[in-house]
């Protein structure tokens, strides 16, 4: 007999303002503590010494945490001129240091223009990328020198799509940025890179992100004040939680399912249909004059089958 989940059900998605310092696990075994959540997953880890956005799913949300991952992130960052660190942040260990040339703005905007759009990146050896599944920050923990870790890291070579880059301020020895990229940008190795094309080298001493697909830091709690609002009971912070559909993309199909059709999807049955096809679809039914998301789906050659599904009454 399958061991029954302990804590409520309840589902629904709470955007949290990620504090330094903490892991975005331990983060999320707070928030999933707090709402007494029978499940609960995050859609992107951010580094310990990261902050900002960290959408967290609850109960069945986290059926739809994939789309989350995919999606598009949005990234405040400090560049540090003039060292190379063995992490590409302020928590490595100093490999070189370097002279800082005088920059001016037009100087740093004529890097960043190669930095806009496809951009090939090497993955840092501090993250967790898996090689023969192996994360490669264990890989990196073994003692090896910076040779090796570089041809491993280099076999996880791969293009990013940096949507936006704009510089927000400089001194002498910084540089801020604002980032949007795509899923799987390492923000450390684009900075060391600009830090290479300045002649001076750099890495990350600050990391916020700003959004992660469609959240935004307008829509953050942090930990203190999700604690405060759950000194009022669970219906105070039920109130806060977000809807599952807010994390499906808008520009997806929407298809609305008849109460057949919704039994036969739900019982794994394609659907034959007229519809165009398309990679993934919204489904949708009616019940009691209400709309319900059902799930997600895929249309391949006018059939229609379900990708993932909510789990409901009907």
């Amino acid at each position: 007999m399958a061991k029954r989940k302990s804590g409520r059900d309840i589902s629904g998605i709470i955007v949290i303002n990620k504090p330094l310092g903490l892991t975005s696990n331990a983060v999320l075994q707070r928030v999933k503590k707090l709402f007494d959540a029978n499940k609960a997953g995050h859609t992107g880890a951010l580094d310990p010494e990261a902050s900002g956005v960290l959408p967290i799913c609850i109960g069945e949300s986290t059926k739809f945490s994939q789309v989350l991952l995919e999606s598009d992130k949005g990234y405040s960052t400090t560049g540090t001129l003039g060292e190379i660190r063995s992490t590409g942040d302020k928590e490595g260990e100093v490999l070189e240091t370097r002279p800082i040339p005088l920059l001016s703005s037009d100087i740093i905007e004529s890097v960043l223009c190669d930095f806009r759009g496809p951009v090939v990146q090497v993955p840092p050896m501090f993250s967790a990328l898996k090689m023969n599944g192996r994360p490669l920050y264990e890989l990196a923990r073994k003692g090896m020198s910076q040779e090796e870790m570089r041809v491993i890291a280099e076999k996880k070579r791969r293009t990013i799509q940096i949507h936006a880059l704009s510089l927000e301020s400089f001194t002498e020895t910084t540089f801020d940025l604002n980032v949007l990229c795509s899923k799987g940008t390492y923000i450390r190795t684009l900075v060391e890179d600009i830090g290479e094309a300045l002649d001076s080298g750099a890495y990350v001493s600050r990391l916020h992100r700003t959004h992660s697909g469609p959240y935004t830091s307008d829509l953050m709690y942090t930990l203190d004040e999700l604690e405060l609002i759950a000194e009022q009971g669970f219906d105070a912070l039920d109130a806060l939680l977000l809807p599952t559909e807010t994390a499906i993309p808008p520009d997806w199909p929407f298809v609305e399912l008849d109460a057949d059709e919704t039994w036969r999807i739900q019982c794994g049955k394609p659907i034959n249909t007229g519809l165009s096809d398309a990679a993934s679809v919204q489904l949708w039914t009616v019940e009691s004059g209400a709309r319900m998301l059902v799930g997600i789906g895929r249309i391949a050659n006018g059939v229609l089958r379900a990708k993932r599904l909510m789990q409901t009454d009907l």
